[in-house]
């Protein structure tokens, strides 16, 4: 099977583009908007982008009748975007906030979670949530779909604070991922959580190759 989307009929019933790239982080993203209403909403198209500063990235697709997302212009209005790693717990919560509500109304409201305040950004983040960054908006770049007049907002920000629980931090100093279980994208209604953790280190590397690749401070 091969065929060239967007010129060539998918001869899949489920297009399989959404169903490579797996599994995706989620981008769990609350912001504010410029008249003080809080929003939450969850992107699968979400990744590091470096760490030398910590740069962030996510992109959103407008909605059918050509409005951007809520999320893209609060990060715009206010300088800042806040990421809330999103966990096999809280999994419902995740979903509930993936509705697409009325710019007025509060999604953390809708779906049950808890307002902690953030240190840097305007706005809240998810308190049951295990970890987060305060990423300060750099700049949004957008791309053309192919469906007339379409764009997709991909926007960049660096992070400036990150929180993360002491009770999902191991003895050794590294968060303990098992235990914390977080939910990833597969493409469908698909999803994963992770539970399994194995280690593999690059052969004949040098220390500090292998203290940059680990993180170590």
């Amino acid at each position: 099977m091969d065929y060239a989307p967007g010129v060539e009929p998918c001869p899949l019933p489920y297009s399989p583009f959404k169903s490579c790239t797996v599994p995706r982080p989620i981008g769990w993203l609350s912001t504010l908007s410029r008249d003080g209403v809080h929003n939450l909403a969850p992107y699968s198209q979400w990744q590091n982008l470096t760490y030398d500063p910590p740069m962030v990235m996510f992109a959103a697709n407008q909605h059918t009748d050509g409005r951007r997302k809520d999320t893209v212009i609060n990060a715009e209005d206010t300088g800042w975007f806040v990421w809330n790693m999103a966990t096999y717990a809280l999994r419902e919560a995740v979903n509930l906030s993936s509705m697409a509500l009325a710019s007025g109304e509060d999604e953390f409201d809708h779906a049950g979670v808890t307002k902690e305040a953030c240190t840097d950004a305007p706005g809240y983040r998810v308190a049951e949530s295990p970890a987060h960054f305060e990423c300060k908006y750099i700049a949004t770049h957008r791309l053309p779909e192919s469906t007339a007049g379409g764009f997709v907002d991909v926007v960049y920000g660096q992070v400036m604070r990150i929180h993360v629980r002491d009770e999902v931090i191991g003895t050794d100093g590294k968060l303990d991922i098992p235990k914390i279980e977080p939910i990833a994208r597969m493409g469908y209604y698909d999803y994963t959580v992770v539970r399994d953790v194995f280690e593999m280190r690059i052969p004949n590397a040098s220390q500090a190759e292998a203290d940059g690749l680990e993180g170590k401070s």
